[in-house]
């Protein structure tokens, strides 16, 4: 069956109305560690509506968060913006009352250049934690990114690379659908390489602990007209299916964000949150599906650009009890150590696979498991364990089948219906290279 939607260019400014910059402001060399040498990369990124948007988010449930995330949750609430203001090189976590206080500035530095109220400014940070923001520097570079704003494909892409960190490819992506009579375009940025495994909700657990630094972050564009509850259900149930199903590290960031702003510009009737809304307005579900898709094809892209990923696996696990079940055991398969180094040595090793599943919360009969390799989305399934015993497949045909860049493993724990899938990587030298610190430059630490 065709697909609803098509790709077009643009991404963030593919929908009508919506403006974007990225712009170079110094924040790497003075916030950040790991990472810094890219010269003049930008590292502040600036999206704005030319009209007032709905708009719906979900934030990383880390027990500590930063604060534009604290900024952003109840801004989100009210279900009203017009701009997103981001920066690279400082995650601005852990920075106390100085760093609610600077993420306010950047909102405020931010409205004041639009003339439109703070509370319809959005705030993201991404890089080293627990270094205050270098705020002159971020005032000018908000100036400067207000004052280049652009339409075109190249503005997009510097705000998509603004907001990159460890990153070593922009990730963006735009779909255009019909809504009725209507054209409605949807396109988006993200970044993420490394301290990868997102659990985003509409809100964050308070603060209680520490962690170091890396983030997920995903700006969404819409030129639909959506109401602020109907988009943030189905940012919702889009996220559920995307970028809470991936995993690099099996870390969680303090400033994991997803934004969503729709501005109405495409001039559909308005789609409305409420019960049974599939069957009220079939337009929900088309818009659905495509926003389904951009953000699943936007959380991959992470996954494959991950801190020195050379195998990208799709983890799928069938016939769980229940679905807390199955999502348990494809995340303890998924955030192995042993199985995920298995994986990039290309060794098709079912006894680490078994025991992830036997140490994580599902129910697992030992005597009933079958493990299995196949192609990316195929059938023909190549099994390694069948009821917790070997099979006839050879040593060859294992190597063969996991040797791949991308395949698919799959997992039957055959004690009941539920399944899950999340979206993997192997986990390499270069990985452990790239994150082990530097002892001869201390600048480089922490964070």
């Amino acid at each position: 069956m065709k697909a609803p939607f098509h790709a077009v260019p643009g991404s963030i400014v593919a929908p009508q109305g919506f403006l974007a910059s990225g712009v170079f402001c110094d924040l790497k060399r003075l916030g950040t560690g790991k990472g810094s040498d890219r010269g003049r990369k930008p590292d502040l990124a600036l999206i704005y509506s030319e009209v007032p948007c709905s708009a719906a988010g979900l934030f990383t449930t880390n027990q500590v968060c930063a604060a534009p995330v604290k900024l952003c949750i109840p801004r989100v609430a009210r279900g009203c913006a017009r701009a997103i203001v981001a920066n690279s090189g400082n995650a601005n976590a852990c920075t106390g009352r100085q760093g609610m206080r600077d993420a306010l500035d950047m909102a405020a530095t931010t409205a004041a250049e639009f003339k439109i109220p703070i509370h319809h400014v959005l705030v993201a940070s991404t890089g080293r934690i627990g270094i205050p923001l270098p705020m002159p520097h971020v005032r000018r570079g908000i100036r400067q990114a207000a004052f280049s704003l652009g339409s075109t494909v190249a503005d997009a892409t510097l705000a998509a690379q603004a907001i990159m960190t460890s990153d070593t490819r922009p990730k963006q992506l735009a779909v255009e659908c019909r809504l009725g009579r209507h054209t409605v375009r949807l396109g988006g940025i993200c970044k993420g390489a490394g301290m990868i495994h997102p659990g985003l909700s509409a809100s964050a657990r308070p603060p209680a602990a520490r962690m170091l630094h890396a983030t997920m972050l995903c700006f969404l564009t819409t030129d639909a007209a959506i109401d602020a509850r109907a988009l943030q259900a189905a940012l919702q149930e889009a996220v559920a299916r995307s970028f809470n199903r991936i995993t690099v590290d099996g870390d969680m960031s303090t400033n994991d964000t997803v934004l969503a702003l729709a501005n109405g510009l495409a001039g559909n009737p308005p789609l409305k949150a409420g019960w049974n809304i599939m069957r009220r307005q079939p337009e929900f579900a088309t818009f659905q599906e495509a926003l389904n898709h951009l953000c699943l094809e936007l959380a991959k892209s992470i996954v494959r650009d991950g801190e020195g990923v050379t195998r990208f696996v799709t983890v799928r696990v069938q016939g769980a009890r229940s679905a807390a079940d199955a999502d348990a055991a494809a995340r303890a398969v998924a955030n192995s150590a042993l199985v995920k180094t298995s994986w990039f040595g290309g060794d098709p090793n079912w006894g680490r696979i078994m025991g992830a599943l036997g140490y994580s919360a599902a129910s697992v009969a030992e005597t009933r498991v079958d493990i299995g390799y196949s192609a990316p989305g195929s059938r023909q399934v190549l099994w390694s364990l069948k009821r917790g015993q070997p099979t006839t497949a050879t040593f060859k045909q294992l190597c063969q089948a996991v040797a791949p860049g991308e395949f698919d493993l799959h997992i039957r724990l055959n004690l009941g219906r539920a399944s899950a899938y999340i979206y993997a990587a192997d986990l390499t030298e270069t990985y452990v290279d790239f994150n082990k610190g530097d002892l001869s430059n201390p600048a480089a630490l922490g964070g």
